[in-house]
């Protein structure tokens, strides 16, 4: 049983910064296939970024790309989202998960807004 808890979510204007992080347990943090998944009420969930951090692979959606990064802290057993440059479509609840979305956290909203 794969455990995630989501921080770091808030409100920010347009142009700023967020941080997400994610606490993982309940498995070797290396070999997790973790992701950010991202949802606005009545649409549908959209993948931003993945890592597997065992193989030192990233993939970034084409929306996001150039502004958000992802990475891990293994020895803290946490993923992060460096979030840059934000616009109000970035608004949305982000989500923590395995890539599979088997697992997933509860959700930190991000709201960008002037």
């Amino acid at each position: 049983q794969v455990q995630l808890v989501e921080s770091g979510g808030g409100s920010v204007q347009p142009g700023g910064s967020l941080r997400l992080s994610c606490a993982a347990s309940g498995y070797p943090f290396p070999r997790l296939l973790l992701a950010w998944f991202r949802q606005v009420p009545g649409k549908q969930r959209e993948g931003v970024a993945g890592i597997y951090t065992e193989l030192s692979r990233t993939n970034i959606a084409d929306s996001v790309k150039g502004r958000f990064t992802i990475s891990t802290d293994n020895a803290k057993s946490t993923l992060y989202m460096q979030m840059n440059n934000l616009e109000s479509g970035d608004t949305a609840t982000y989500y923590c998960a395995t890539f599979d979305y088997k697992y997933s956290g509860q959700g930190t909203q991000v709201t960008v807004s002037s």
